[in-house]
């Protein structure tokens, strides 16, 4: 048994409700979709008091069972004005599993900025965050440690989260207590923002109690033997996600210069820095931590610590999605200068995504050059500050790009395109448009399907299976960079399910739980009034070639959705 907090932040109070046996195992994004859509929440002002914050975590939180102890946030975007779930590794899905509690959710707003407290006594408390206010996430990390100690995790509204810019996201501890692992996407940050929350604070203590612990601990071996044996979770644990970089340069999918072309260099004529192979021998050389778990117990590490020359660390982590977006999409080519503006980034809190896209459609209007990263450091200088051009930057690419009037706006449902152009990475570019979290990759990622001797149907069914599978493992807080093993070991992964909360569920239920999820989000998508034509490409994918392989985008969202469709009544 746990509990599930109902925090009403005017007053001041909290519900608590017990929850048991499938109550802990249909949660995350599933909570999330169901949660939404039964309190009829399409129709509410995302920044009003009547859109709810979810956080919530899985069946295994507060356990070493490897890459299961993710956090769920999710409520009514104020970015795209539908259905948002972005979730994130670090210590806050330990800590709540080891306060016995499954989630909380913050109702209303606060009438002053407060910090909540999640103590070990199992009280709630509401601080004053008086002193805290303005400060970036590393200073308001270390104040917040000097107060509550170090056995703790946080969960942060940044600078830019509290004027509710729709950059913010919300900031989590990672293991070594960086608030560096973002729930980044979307605009969560500013409904946290909206809510006067400046951080949420819950103690670190002990494993929870378990229906069987044995077996849950004969699981999470069998678990972790089997990840041993991976060669992908190999490929992630030496390389990190960064290794994507040189696979898409190659296929010609990375974005670079505002998606006007998919490689950033030649590699029979020159290096490419900006990829997971040199990454990792600079990284190496320079002393830095190659190797880096986000979460306590996983086996991945597909984290890292990057070092500059001297050996001094710059940001933990350099991922492929900011080194895409941030970097070689704004025509970055040096790793350390991304490395430097994803660290001021991190202490912003701030989506490196919509970031990396905005500015470069701010390039692409001319305010700045491509690769010029002392203008991308200036823009991230403004937005800090709060200044009057900051603050529009900070409503993100689609509200930027109507400002100056820019043809190429890489964005679906006003959500920046994630670093997959969907000209070549077909599957994923499908997905991106028919999902309704937005333009969202993490919604049923297929970046190595080679798709040009392809047909749509064979597409379209790989982007949904993926799909399918990225909605269940997110309603279980697991990471989906272990879906090899996850899907592999499914008997034995619901074994241990059934084990820790006592359940007495079979692998059907994995996919049951998927295509319920997303049937929700569906629902809570077309109450909010999304059509077919937000699933829509923008014009540019379908008449500009994509240099090198000048190709142009396929599919349009009349076929993407009668497919879907399709699927739905299977």
């Amino acid at each position: 048994m746990r509990n599930y907090l109902h925090i009403d932040l005017k007053r001041q109070t909290v519900k608590a409700v017990e929850q048991r046996g499938e109550e802990l195992v249909r949660v995350g994004r599933y909570l999330i979709a169901k949660t939404l859509v039964e309190e009829n929440i399409a129709g509410v002002d995302p920044l009003g008091p009547d859109n709810p914050l979810i956080f919530s975590a899985g069946p295994f939180a507060g356990t070493n069972f490897s890459n299961a102890n993710r956090t769920s946030v999710g409520c009514k975007s104020p970015l795209t004005g539908g259905i948002k779930e972005a979730n994130a590794g670090g210590t806050l899905g330990v800590a709540l599993g080891q306060l016995h509690l499954s989630g909380f959710t913050l109702h209303g707003a606060a009438d002053d900025w407060v910090i909540i407290h999640l103590s070990k006594d199992g009280s709630c408390s509401f601080d004053s965050a008086a002193g805290f206010m303005g400060k970036g996430n590393f200073e308001t990390a270390a104040l917040l440690h000097d107060k509550y100690g170090k056995k703790v995790s946080l969960a942060l509204c940044g600078p830019v989260g509290e004027y509710q810019g729709l950059l913010a996201g919300i900031a989590i501890s990672d293991t070594d207590r960086r608030p560096s692992r973002l729930a980044a996407r979307g605009g969560v940050g500013a409904v946290l923002g909206s809510k006067k929350v400046k951080a949420i604070v819950a103690d670190l203590n002990r494993m929870p109690q378990l229906h069987e612990r044995k077996k849950v601990i004969a699981g999470v071996r069998h678990y972790a033997e089997k990840l041993g044996e991976d060669p992908m979770i190999d490929s992630y644990k030496r390389f990190g996600t960064a290794m994507m970089a040189d696979y898409t340069n190659h296929v010609g999918g990375l974005p670079v210069r505002n998606f006007s072309a998919g490689r950033l260099v030649d590699t029979d004529r020159e290096t490419m820095k900006m990829g997971g192979d040199f990454l990792r021998e600079q990284n190496i050389a320079r002393g830095g931590q190659q190797e880096h778990a986000c979460m306590p117990g996983c086996l991945i590490q597909c984290s890292n610590v990057y070092a500059d020359a001297d050996g001094n660390e710059i940001v933990s982590p350099v991922e492929y999605e900011t080194l895409g977006l941030l970097g070689t999409n704004c025509g970055i080519k040096e790793p350390d200068d991304l490395a430097r503006l994803n660290a001021i980034a991190n202490d912003l809190g701030i989506d490196t995504i919509e970031t990396g896209a905005m500015v470069g459609v701010l390039m692409d209007a001319g305010l700045g050059e491509f690769g010029d990263a002392g203008f991308i450091s200036a823009v991230l200088d403004e937005i800090r500050n709060g200044t009057e051009q900051g603050r529009l930057w900070a409503q993100g690419t689609a509200c930027v790009g109507e400002h100056y009037g820019v043809g190429r706006v890489p964005v679906i449902k006003r959500q920046a395109i994630s670093a997959y152009d969907p000209r070549v990475i077909e599957a994923t570019g499908v997905t991106m448009m028919v999902t309704a979290q937005g333009a969202d990759h993490t919604a049923g990622n297929v970046p190595r399907m080679e798709t040009a001797d392809k047909s749509f149907e064979e597409i379209a069914a790989a982007s949904h299976d993926a799909q399918v599978m990225c909605a269940a493992t997110d309603s279980l807080g697991f990471c989906i960079f272990g879906r090899t093993v996850t899907m592999a070991q499914l008997e034995k992964v619901t074994g241990a399910i059934n084990a820790a909360v006592g359940t007495r569920l079979d692998t059907s239920f994995f996919d049951e739980l998927g295509r319920e999820t997303l049937r929700l989000e569906r629902e809570f998508n077309r109450a909010a009034g999304f059509t077919e034509a937000d699933d829509e490409l923008p014009e540019f994918f379908y008449n500009e070639p994509l240099e090198p392989s000048n190709r142009v985008a396929r599919f349009h969202a009349g076929e993407v959705n009668e497919f879907a469709d399709n699927w739905w009544r299977q």
